[in-house]
């Protein structure tokens, strides 16, 4: 998981208490569809908010747990878990000279 210091998470907080969740984890847990789009979205905003269904919280699954799994196989940093809804934050990744086609 990345590292994120105490007012960026304040920052993230404060820019994300507004938005609705964009990304939904439901019964069928987190999938690799599920890791592919919120890669996408960190891709993009840096940021995503993520809500999760009662129907993803059967047996052990906590919010927490759920929200913990996710960080780490996104390699992201977990701003916030508060009730069913949880915070990711990271860098956006440099692209590599072979990956930007300006460059030659």
């Amino acid at each position: 998981m990345s590292k994120i210091t105490t007012r960026m998470k304040r920052h993230v907080r404060h820019v994300l208490k507004d938005e609705n969740p964009t990304i939904w984890v439901g019964k069928d847990g987190v999938t690799p569809q599920l890791i592919g789009e919120i890669e996408k979205q960190l891709q993009r905003n840096r940021m995503v908010k993520v809500r999760v269904l009662p129907a993803a919280l059967m047996g052990e699954n906590t919010a927490q747990a759920i929200a913990a799994a996710v960080a780490q196989q996104t390699d992201a940093a977990l701003v916030e878990v508060r009730g069913h809804v949880f915070i990711l934050f990271r860098k956006r990744k440099a692209l590599e000279p072979s990956d930007n086609p300006e460059v030659k």
